[in-house]
């Protein structure tokens, strides 16, 4: 055990921080210590620096804190003082133990320093400016470089990617994965938390509770603890409630009175279940349906040009309903001039960009949420969707987080990410087909974001969206856009699936744009999976040649069986959707007055084929999966053989 905390707490101005905590930290163990603002992640950090102290308690026998050995602890905070007159490079070798220039010891610990300095964004010939002359981000990065060249044996990182843009943070989370170190994390950026840490700790009412693994297998095991504590607490509620009416039924009986007082015994000796504290994310369990199904192509661009007066880059696409694509790219680079093209808000340049049928769009860019209203957020909602009970009004602003005393604000007092949630779920509701969506989630909190991220996936509709926050990304996309220069490609699996393969070619140098091309190559008839030349000249290929020819085709016989499934369920499927289709069109168009009356025997057609649609979806969907992995298979052989 490097480091350990024993039944320790800490208390401020009299109030209790941290309550009868218990923390361990083992050899390079990566932790992250994650809590809602103001929980006292930081208390516990300045606590581990040494910089504050267990309360006494003279109870104890033993030490609250506890280390095998004396360890050194580095710690970074947000703000930080430092010699402003020293050159970056004075600074960063006043950590180098070894001041001879010429030793081994002197020319590792430098190229070190260059190693890093230039892995956080900056040039080598910055090391010669004045620390003065970098912003105050920049300065909390060089803080971080200072940490990282000194290892201590516990390095403390608080907020470590504020300030950093996304390859750096990239940089970071590799450098961190091979840092031979203890690191404890506070951090925001839950991405970053998933690639660095194997141990979270949970600070909740000056709580702490270990979990292992990274940040999503935290919220998983959470969300069941959640669910294993409400059923036992429910449970012992009913037993105490059944003893209780047993001890009032029979304490007066004198007969029985023996019994009634055991009964009574057994209450007192009962260990209490808490009741568990509901979460503070909604996880939405069923699916949210567009109002109308909407047609199969929602959106095809053809040598489409985006700009203002001049092109920023020439694209083509087409995007098929209930897919759902996150923008990811530099800024400045064309991401949101594409969304306002999409939505018609700038024409384009030239090329086309059309909608599909029947499609109705919701819109959300960073304007949206700046509405304004004295009203009240359920008066204000209830006004928008006057058909709905005050009931229903509230259990949706509920589900959206705007619960009891949140739902009797006033709009104009809420924040900016409040509002911006209150806009989306006010879209959710109005039930679009498509959602295109610039930066959904800027300054909402984590909570938020995650309830976001669950109505997002239950969404069953199309969604086009810019984000930066990785991991909401990850949550939500199903395929990816990556503007790069003045060149979008398309990459049709999810954001850690993109990484990987971009990892992979940058490690082996090679072109990733073919790498992105790759599943779309392995789509074509057998591309690459039979011999170039005919059979009678295989006397002219070397054995090897023949060996490598024999393994592709073998590895796309089940690409192709896979393959051909999934194109008979896809031809089924689109059938129905295309008569679902019509008959919702036809349905919504006459609630809207336009139209016949609809009769029984339409809806009943309508309803019976929406079965049939969902279970051959469900079918197509496995078949897809199981295709997609027969196709990558084949790709990694393919790539493994070329590089090797």
């Amino acid at each position: 055990m490097l480091y350990q905390i024993t039944n320790g707490t800490v208390s401020m101005g009299g109030q209790v921080i941290l309550s009868h905590i218990d923390f361990e930290i083992k050899g390079k163990e990566k932790i992250a210590i994650v809590g809602r603002n103001g929980a006292g992640k930081t208390t516990l950090l300045r606590l581990i620096a040494g910089e504050l102290s267990v309360d006494r308690d003279d109870r104890q026998k033993q030490q609250a804190i506890s280390s095998s050995r004396k360890v050194t602890v580095g710690m970074l905070r947000q703000n930080t003082r430092q010699d402003q007159d020293k050159t970056v490079e004075e600074l960063l070798l006043e950590g180098c133990p070894e001041k001879d220039s010429f030793s081994k010891e002197r020319f590792t610990y430098e190229m070190e320093y260059n190693r890093i300095f230039t892995g956080f964004g900056f040039d080598k010939q910055e090391k010669k400016k004045k620390l003065a002359d970098f912003s105050g981000g920049e300065q909390t990065k060089i803080s971080l470089i200072r940490l990282l060249l000194m290892k201590p044996d516990i390095l403390l990182l608080d907020e470590p990617t504020n300030h950093l843009d996304i390859p750096t943070v990239e940089w970071l989370e590799q450098y961190m994965a091979d840092y031979d170190k203890a690191v404890v994390f506070v951090s925001h950026d839950r991405f970053f938390l998933d690639q660095v840490v194997d141990v979270v700790y949970e600070l909740q009412n000056g709580k702490l509770k270990k979990y292992a693994g990274n940040y999503t297998h935290y919220r998983e095991q959470k969300r069941k603890d959640l669910v294993i504590q409400k059923k036992s607490y429910e449970s012992q509620q009913a037993e105490l409630k059944r003893l209780n009416e047993l001890i009032e039924k029979f304490k007066h009986k004198p007969k029985k009175a023996a019994f009634a007082r055991s009964r009574k015994t057994l209450i007192d000796r009962m260990e209490r279940i808490e009741k568990p504290e509901a979460d503070d994310v909604h996880i939405f369990t069923g699916e949210l349906e567009p109002q109308v199904l909407g047609g199969k192509w929602v959106l095809e661009a053809e040598h489409l040009k985006i700009g203002y007066e001049k092109a920023l880059l020439e694209m083509s696409l087409r995007v098929r309903r209930g897919q759902k694509i996150g923008i990811i790219g530099d800024n400045g680079v064309g991401k949101t001039t594409f969304l306002k093209t999409v939505v018609g808000e700038l024409p384009p340049v030239s090329g086309k960009c059309e909608l599909g049928n029947h499609i109705l769009m919701g819109y959300f860019d960073q304007q949206s949420a700046a509405i304004s209203s004295e009203k009240q957020v359920v008066e204000h909602f209830h006004d928008l969707f006057p058909a709905m009970t005050e009931k229903d009004v509230r259990q949706t602003l509920g589900a959206y987080l705007f619960q009891g005393k949140d739902a009797s604000k006033k709009v104009d007092v809420l924040s900016g990410g409040e509002k911006a949630r209150l806009v989306l779920a006010e879209m959710l509701s109005s039930r679009p087909n498509l959602l295109v969506l610039d930066e959904p989630t800027n300054h909402m909190d984590i909570q938020a974001k995650e309830t976001l991220e669950s109505a997002f996936q239950a969404y069953t509709g199309t969604i086009l969206f810019v984000s930066h926050d990785r991991y909401f990304i990850q949550q939500v996309a199903d395929a990816i856009l990556v503007f790069e220069g003045q060149s979008v490609m398309y990459y049709p699996f999810g954001y850690v699936h993109y990484l990987k393969k971009k990892r992979q070619r940058e490690e082996s140098e090679g072109d990733f744009t073919a790498l992105i091309r790759a599943e779309e190559q392995a789509m074509v008839a057998d591309f690459k999976a039979v011999p170039k030349a005919e059979r009678h000249r295989l006397r002219e290929f070397s054995t090897e040649e023949v060996y490598l020819d024999w393994k592709f085709r073998l590895a796309a016989e089940p690409m192709q069986e896979a393959r051909e499934k999934v194109e008979i369920l896809w031809d089924r499927w689109n059938r129905l959707q295309t008569e679902l289709e019509e008959k919702s069109w036809e349905i919504y168009m006459s609630k809207q007055g336009l139209g016949d009356t609809i009769s029984g025997q339409i809806q009943q057609e309508y309803d019976h084929m929406s079965v049939q649609t969902a279970q051959i979806k469900k079918e197509l969907d496995m078949a897809w999966e199981h295709w997609h992995n027969q196709c990558m298979g084949w790709t990694e052989l393919y790539i493994d053989e070329i590089e090797h």
